[in-house]
């Protein structure tokens, strides 16, 4: 501000020198008057930009209300929308490079529908030799048979020795094992064929194809499966219970599911069973109150209303009635209930 100051007296001298008629008892008096209006108006101005530039906070109201529970006594968790029979991700036993798919994604299949296939160009090359193989072998042991029964009219007239004749047997033998070996060859071949066909192992619909044309299909457990399906006519919902909360509930309770970001969205529940080992939490909710070294119990419900519009993986907020304790150890029945990987499992 002195700068400044100095700069206006200066400007102001110089007009006062270019208007001698003014005295300079009256430019001072100009001079006390004009500074402090001056710096006055540059502290508003100053103020008004700050006030302008700071961030403005408007109240917005969400655009769904929190989900609420109905019970009295309630255990909140999150569970995740699956299939009844599990998401199923199917592999190839044989790698190679994938020639054709069959399915699409949305697709509806039954059990053994083709989904993809393996090139099988070396496979039916290999499958063409194990069949000459076999028609050698065939022809070789026909050859063994007529030798044998020649030899064996020969010993009867005296004419071939007894030992020229039992080498003749050991070689129809040696011929029929031959031929026998050569068939199991092309059962073998036969069966990798089949296999270069990967099918469906149950009926549902095929949720994610990962896999295309001219691509390369390795074997084993993949972190993005090749081909995802699972029967949809009745979803599930993985629901995570913290453990702390696992005591709390008992087979058979009753529970509310509501589609996260939308709590019109509502549907009733079912109990399933539990999945009686409990594992570390990987399902994520985004809360900052939310912990990521705990375990959690997965308890398995089946979703009633078939209409709502929902998909596999979805998240959903799940209420479990907590009113009615029972003892723990009816938990060891349900527990018991088949799984979709048991044998008498009905999808």
């Amino acid at each position: 501000m002195k700068n400044g100051g100095v700069m206006i007296e200066n400007k102001v001298a110089l007009v006062a020198n270019g208007w001698p008629d003014i005295g300079h008892e009256t430019w001072k008096s100009i001079k006390r008057f004009i500074l402090p209006i001056v710096a006055m108006a540059a502290l508003t101005f100053g103020v008004i930009s700050v006030v302008r530039s700071q961030p403005r906070h408007e109240a917005t109201s969400p655009p769904s209300p929190p989900p609420a529970s109905s019970y009295a006594q309630t255990v909140a968790a999150v569970g995740l929308v699956e299939t009844s029979t599990e998401n199923i991700a199917v592999g190839t036993e044989i790698a190679g490079v994938v020639t054709n798919i069959f399915v699409d994604v949305g697709s509806r299949v039954k059990a053994g529908n083709p989904l993809f296939s393996i090139d099988s160009r070396a496979t039916r090359a290999e499958l063409a030799t194990r069949q000459a193989g076999v028609q050698v072998a065939e022809a070789a042991l026909a050859e063994a048979k007529y030798q044998l029964e020649l030899g064996q009219r020969l010993a009867d007239e005296k004419v071939l020795s007894i030992e020229e004749n039992k080498n003749r047997g050991y070689a129809a033998q040696k011929a029929e094992a031959q031929l026998a070996q050569a068939r199991a060859q092309l059962n073998s071949t036969e069966t990798d064929l089949e296999r270069l066909t990967v099918r469906a192992p149950v009926e549902g619909q095929v949720l994610q194809v990962k896999v295309h044309l001219g691509e390369f299909a390795p074997t084993g457990a993949l972190p993005t499966p090749l081909v995802l399906l699972g029967n949809v006519d009745k979803l599930h919902v993985r629901v995570d219970v913290e453990e702390h909360e696992a005591s709390r509930v008992q087979p058979g309770a009753k529970a509310m599911a509501a589609v996260r970001g939308n709590t019109d969205l509502k549907t009733p529940l079912t109990f399933v069973r539990f999945e009686p080992f409990v594992v570390p939490k990987k399902s994520l909710t985004g809360d900052s109150t939310e912990r990521v070294d705990t375990r959690v119990l997965q308890v398995i419900y089946r979703i009633e209303d078939n209409k709502v519009p929902l998909f596999v993986g979805q998240q959903m907020d799940v209420f479990i009635d907590a009113n009615n304790q029972r003892p723990s150890l009816d938990r060891n029945v349900s527990m018991a209930q088949p799984s979709p990987h048991s044998p008498g499992f009905s999808f």
